[in-house]
Order: structure tokens, then C-alpha cells, then sequence
């Protein structure tokens, strides 16, 4: 059976989610979990999307391929459902920065990487002096200028949309930065921390940080609205584009489609995927 796992994690203390030797991740601690469990050697878990060290997550999704008797013994005596008894003991196990918040059984075709239709970041920025939070720090970025939204907002609507990335992308080899950017969007929540609202169908490394980086050189008035822009259209990494720090960013949301479109949602992505690599 395959195994949806949804979870969530403070990323402050990981250095990111694939596992790396030597280094605490968000993967192999959940996979670590799972081992114990479900008393398996080696679970290996596919996630909806990798997040780099320092970014947290709040509705990250993972899936595990394993025997249903497996999942069946690990359930011991109890009255329970089987998954909530699992979903239970994994987060008993897991350490406080990192929480399954439930396992369910996925629905055939399902694949938390390539069933996926986008996902959903928020880059949180405190911009005032009297809005600093002590407590908020690890998951706000500080900066020391008020930020013109209007001006923000006005930068990003030419990046929406079907588009190269590269200029804002760290570059891989054989790898493509061609996205869908669905949404870009920047407002205040009722505290009045600047909130960036990120939707894509993916995103490559760097991709958001670069981003948010060109929009808050704009919203302070170091750069004209129509400068991002022109940064994308160069299609090559842009000495001025700073990279922010990653400590604002969270994983909201992924996306899936309904349960019957779930295998074709995943076999397009796929053959997509390939038809890039090649």
C-alpha cells in the first residue's frame, strides 16, 4: 500500500529536507521514525517538494510505499485505526521541530512528487521597528526599510505566468528553470507583517528567495517597478538580485487533483519531466 504522510516541520535547526551524510534533515529524521514504527531497515519516503536548509514547512506531503501487513502489525492491540495508531507513534518518536499531522492510505496513482499541481510558499517580512517580534524571529525576516506593496505588487505581475526562471534560479546541469508561476501576490496580515504569497506548479532551487530578493528592492525604492522584469527577460543570474535568507519561507500548500485524475496527473508530469532531462 501506499502511505500519504503529511507533515510539518520548524526548519531552523535542519539543514534541509533531502538527506545529506553527516547532517540533520527533515528526511531522514522522519524516515528514521518510520523505521521504528513500522520496524522496517530502510523506508524511503518521496516528497512533494525538496526545501532548502532553513525553510520551514506547514503543509509539506510525503508518500511511502509498504506491505499492508506491515502496516497491519504495527498497529498492535489497539481499538484505533490502523493509520491513526501509526500516525500517533511516528509523532511520539519524531523530535518537537518536526510533526506528522496524519497518515492516510492514498488513493491509486497517487504520487506526492509527480501528482502534484502546484505549491504554495509565504515569505513573511516585519518591515517597522514597533511590529519586531522576539518570538517570531526564527520564521520572519527583519528588514529595516518601510516597503512600498503597491509598488511590489505592480513589479510582479509581468513575472506571472508560463516563463524561463533562470535569472532567478541556481543553475543545474541538464536541468530546466521553465515554470508556471500561478500567483504572486503581497499584502498585510492583521499584525501588519508583509505577507508574499508564492503559487507554482514548481519551483527550481532559489527560485523564491531571488524572487522576493528583486520585489523588496523595489518596495524600498532601490529599483523601478519594471526591473524584475527586465532581470527575467535577460534569462541569466543578475549580480543585483539578492538572495534573501531563508528563515521567512514556509511550505503552506501542495495541490493535488481529484482522486481520479490523480494517475494521469502524475503520468503527464513524469513524461514531462523525462522529456526535459533528455
Amino acid at each position: 500500500m501506499r502511505l500519504r504522510i503529511d507533515c510539518a516541520y520548524d526548519g531552523t535547526d535542519f539543514s534541509g529536507w533531502a538527506t545529506q551524510p553527516g547532517l540533520r534533515t527533515v528526511q531522514a529524521t522522519l524516515e528514521a521514525a518510520l523505521s521504528t514504527a513500522l520496524r522496517l531497515p530502510r523506508p524511503r519516503v518521496t516528497v512533494a517538494g525538496r526545501t532548502d536548509s532553513g525553510v520551514h514547512a506547514r503543509g509539506q506531503v510525503a508518500h511511502l510505499d509498504v506491505d499492508r501487513e506491515i502496516v497491519a502489525a504495527s498497529g498492535g492491540r489497539r481499538s484505533e485505526p490502523v493509520l491513526e495508531t501509526l500516525a500517533r507513534r511516528v509523532d511520539g518518536i519524531l523530535p518537537s521541530d518536526l510533526r506528522v499531522r496524519r497518515v492516510t492510505e492514498a488513493p491509486p496513482g497517487f504520487d506526492a512528487r509527480f501528482s502534484a499541481t502546484w505549491r504554495r510558499y509565504a515569505y513573511r517580512i516585519v518591515d517597522a521597528q514597533e511590529l519586531a517580534d522576539p518570538l517570531l524571529r526564527g520564521h520572519v525576516l527583519t528588514w529595516g526599510r518601510t516597503l512600498d506593496l503597491d509598488a511590489m505588487n505592480a513589479a510582479s505581475v509581468p513575472l506571472v505566468g508560463l516563463q524561463d526562471f533562470a535569472a532567478f534560479c541556481k543553475q543545474r546541469e541538464g536541468a530546466t528553470t521553465v515554470r508556471t508561476l500561478l500567483d504572486l501576490a503581497w499584502t498585510r496580515d492583521e499584525r501588519g507583517v508583509v505577507v508574499g504569497t508564492v503559487r507554482a506548479d514548481a519551483f527550481c532551487h532559489n527560485m523564491v528567495r531571488a524572487l522576493v530578493g528583486s520585489l523588496i528592492a523595489v518596495g524600498e525604492g532601490r529599483q523601478q517597478v519594471g526591473w524584475p522584469a527586465e532581470v527575467m527577460a535577460g534569462r541569466r543570474r543578475d549580480g543585483g538580485v539578492h538572495v534573501v535568507r531563508p528563515h521567512g519561507l514556509t511550505l503552506e500548500e501542495v495541490g493535488y487533483p481529484d482522486e481520479a485524475e490523480m494517475a494521469a496527473q502524475s503520468a503527464r508530469t513524469r513524461a514531462r519531466r523525462e522529456a526535459i532531462d533528455a
